[in-house]
């Protein structure tokens, strides 16, 4: 992963728009065809004068109809000034990580506390995600000046409640959109994929392990050990493995309750410092989020500890966030607990507030919360032939 500003570029002036497609004509194959690359080039220009994030339905709209988040086909990596490398990532067997994080990225494009993925094109080497930064043109790959809020959290040892409740509070809204609007399950909650904006929100970023419920349910083992819901440890008949009782003949499924269970987890993290369940051995955690007991350190409000226990419920069918009250289902029926009672939710949407977290940014392009690594290496292995032949089919949408 690597900062990246768009070369020098001028483009004529132009009112606000909430990039829509006004036409449908389509970007055409190699070889480049330059007037569309001048097109492509003003279009990411031009999203930086799109101050505001788009409505859940606007996001939601069909690709066909939304030019955010969608292919570029003319555009190349030498349209763009490397400025540093923020993050590597791991090669092996990610196809179908990338292909997620791609396709989910395109689907969610907008949303104000979800990286927004303006565009995605690709050349015979790499693949590239264009990813917005107001003020200097752009930012390549999940790029938010401020850096993770693992860094925080691990430097303040624990947030005060007020700082806990904002931040899971736009988790909250994140989830809410991803669960009802798109039917996505993000399953990799955790500090580390929450980067912090410069105005102190959250940017979600990484959603390699977010899935597409077309059921409603799916049988994937994944996650961070300590998020994990109970039912996703029992699931895929690894129990052998885990829990060494047998595994049952039948898969368990489960579905977007996951979320709530991890979000229950990072509200824990946040207050106390560290997830209720852990241990130096994975399998001893995996037992004790089975057993589901809590244990609350004193100076917990008593708001604090209902949300986490009612989130962190091991049936899923009784989670709050998966169940009805009232004439509340969902996400709502967490935005209505009194934990929450502060909080003005679309004043949050709106972004009208400044976060908590501010982060200290000496100039626009300033990379200073994020680890130094070395630039990538430009020796690579050849892409050949055969593996074009085998793998092309896989990147068709980048």
């Amino acid at each position: 992963m690597a900062t990246a500003k768009l070369k020098q570029h001028l483009h004529s002036h132009h009112g606000p728009h909430r990039l829509f497609r006004t036409n449908s004509s389509n970007l055409s194959e190699h070889p480049i065809n330059e007037a569309e690359r001048q097109k492509e080039r003003d279009f990411i220009c031009c999203y930086e004068c799109n101050t505001g994030s788009l409505s859940a339905s606007e996001i939601s709209a069909p690709p066909s109809s939304k030019e955010v988040g969608t292919a570029c086909k003319n555009l190349r990596v030498g349209d763009f000034d490397l400025l540093k490398t923020i993050g590597t990532v791991i090669r092996l067997k990610q196809i179908e990580h990338i292909k997620n994080e791609r396709n989910t990225l395109a689907a969610v494009a907008g949303h104000p506390f979800i990286t927004t993925m303006i565009t995605s094109f690709s050349d015979k080497d790499c693949l590239y995600m264009l990813v917005r930064k107001p003020t200097i043109g752009l930012i390549t790959l999940d790029y938010c000046p401020g850096g993770e809020v693992f860094t925080y959290l691990r430097r303040a040892t624990r947030f005060d409640e007020e700082t806990a409740r904002f931040y899971v509070a736009e988790m909250v809204l994140i989830l809410e959109f991803l669960h009802e609007h798109q039917n996505i399950a993000y399953r990799d909650m955790k500090p580390e994929n929450m980067l912090i904006d410069g105005d102190g929100h959250l940017k979600l970023v990484d959603f390699g392990f977010a899935k597409k419920l077309v059921h409603r349910e799916t049988y994937t083992l994944c996650g961070t050990p300590e998020y994990l819901a109970p039912e996703v440890i029992r699931n895929t008949g690894k129990r052998n493995k885990f829990l060494g009782v047998s595994a049952s003949p039948f898969l368990s499924s489960h579905g977007v309750a996951v979320d709530w269970w991890s979000l229950g987890i990072l509200l824990f993290e946040f207050l106390v410092g560290q997830p209720p369940f852990w241990d130096n051995q994975p399998i001893k955690i995996y037992e004790k989020i089975v057993e589901g007991k809590i244990k609350y350190p004193s100076g917990l409000s008593a708001d604090a500890k209902d949300i986490i226990g009612a989130l962190c419920t091991v049936d899923p069918a009784q989670r709050l966030g998966n169940i009805s009250q009232g004439k509340l289902q969902g996400a709502a029926t967490v935005k209505a607990h009194p934990f929450f009672k502060s909080i003005d939710w679309d004043a949050l949407y709106s972004r009208k507030m400044k976060g908590p977290i501010i982060p200290k940014v000496r100039s626009p392009t300033d990379s200073s919360n994020f680890t130094d690594y070395d630039a990538p290496s430009s020796q690579c292995s050849a892409y050949t032939k055969d593996m074009q032949h085998k793998y092309d089919h896989e990147f068709k949408d980048f």
